[in-house]
């Protein structure tokens, strides 16, 4: 069973621009109408007909006869004019040089061309794209962003919440809630009941010793689809369904919860989002990396102008995690890549 299987989006909501970046457009955006609707002004000047002052120079200058206003970037040109003249070009009234026509303005529709698409469903919205929509008189809009609840079960000091929490936001989510509950399958399963959120994320208890207790709290509180997956790290992750949401349970140590969740919470969030999530970039290995036959396994990364450097992956001390800014996942039938092999990097 896969954990997004069935999943539809979230319910659109309806959002102001200004509060819309990092959420994931429900919906196909466009520029109603092309911007600017006249001709206008990049840079402060004279207003000029280029055709009027074709071989203008220092030594044959144009007179202009009072008919050029000045003109600030941002404005629309005067009628019977298309070009800018920086102010240098015109000595006592005249043009002391010649442009192209054009030259120092921007053209009808030359922003935002009249039905030009702005941003398409299942896209996560960048602040650029926020600007392009103000620019075109779109005030709101229809976005997805899934709402995922943090629980850490155990008495240890909760130290992936806070990862988690970046990982989500910055996958177009946002954080219901983050609660920490005892080792106490009874707790965990009020925990996993009571969230008022999309999806679960639960971390710890996630193994099969006498106090690793998540899989029972998950059992009590709704169905474990599986407990034990073929990742490396990450092996003793499990998921299932609570209450009628997915939840998602995430071994605790921290190389092992960041495996799971790129391999298996990221690509849940993006099916509650309704989002395409973009192409993973590649760059070359600097040196080999080893895997394991028979188990997918993620390997952390640290990018460079010349490729990727392997850091580790199970078992990896924190203090290699914590100069990673990526990861390769390396299938279930390959051993492992050769130095100078391009490989996909998942971003972190």
């Amino acid at each position: 069973m896969r954990l997004t299987a069935g999943l539809r989006p979230v319910a659109p909501e309806t959002c102001p621009v200004g509060e819309a970046a990092g959420a994931v457009a429900a919906s196909d955006l466009a520029a109603g109408r092309g911007m600017p609707r006249g001709r206008t002004a990049l840079r402060d000047g004279w207003a000029v007909d280029a055709a009027a002052i074709v071989g203008a120079t220092p030594y044959a200058p144009v007179s202009l006869a009072g008919l050029s206003p000045r003109v600030e970037a941002g404005e629309a040109l005067p009628p019977g004019t298309d070009t800018v003249l920086p102010f240098e070009a015109v000595l006592d009234g005249e043009a002391v040089a010649d442009a192209a026509a054009g030259e120092g303005t921007r053209p009808a529709g030359g922003e935002l061309p009249e039905g030009s698409w702005l941003a398409r469903a299942g896209e996560r919205l960048s602040s650029l794209q926020l600007l392009a929509l103000a620019a075109a008189g779109i005030g709101a809009l229809a976005v997805r962003r899934p709402r995922i609840a943090l629980v850490a079960t155990g008495e240890a000091s909760d130290l992936l919440s806070p990862l988690l929490a970046a990982l989500v936001i910055g996958d177009a989510a946002q954080v219901a809630a983050t609660r920490s509950v005892p080792d106490d399958p009874a707790a965990i399963a009020a925990a996993l009941a009571e969230a008022e959120a999309d999806a679960v994320f639960a971390t710890g208890g996630t193994g099969f010793g006498a106090s690793d207790r998540s899989a029972e709290g998950l059992a009590r509180a709704g169905t474990v689809a599986a407990h034990g997956i073929a990742l490396r790290p990450g092996e003793t992750a499990g998921f299932g369904v609570a209450a009628g949401r997915p939840v998602l349970l995430l071994p605790g140590r921290p190389e092992a919860a960041l495996a799971v969740y790129l391999a298996l919470g990221r690509p849940l969030v993006a099916a509650l989002a309704g989002r395409i999530l973009p192409p993973a970039p590649a760059a070359p290995l600097l040196r080999k990396l080893s895997s394991v036959i028979g188990l997918s396994e993620i390997v952390f990364v640290r990018r460079s102008a010349e490729g990727v450097e392997p850091l580790g992956g199970a078992d990896i001390p924190l203090h290699r995690l914590a100069r990673a800014d990526g990861a390769v996942l390396v299938p279930p039938e390959h051993e492992g890549y050769a130095k100078g092999t391009p490989v996909e990097i998942l971003p972190l």
